[in-house]
């Protein structure tokens, strides 16, 4: 299996939508687990690394606005 490329600040795409509806979800901290903050209402998670390259669906590509 393909390990999945990441890093610190990048927006990734999850499986399944958090409860606010955002897919969307902003890599805060790296390690054993990963921080995520969800960029539809700020939730901040803390998931072993595992689970999140399970759920994890792709690194979403900065928009103009971001940059």
């Amino acid at each position: 299996m393909l390990k999945k490329e990441f890093k610190l600040g990048d927006l990734v795409e999850m499986k399944k939508p958090h409860p606010c509806g955002s897919k969307i979800w902003k890599v805060v901290r790296t390690g054993a687990d990963i921080r995520i903050q969800c960029q539809g209402c700020s939730h901040q998670v803390m998931i072993p690394r595992s689970k999140f390259e399970k759920n994890m669906k792709k690194v979403v590509p900065p928009t103009n606005k971001e940059r």
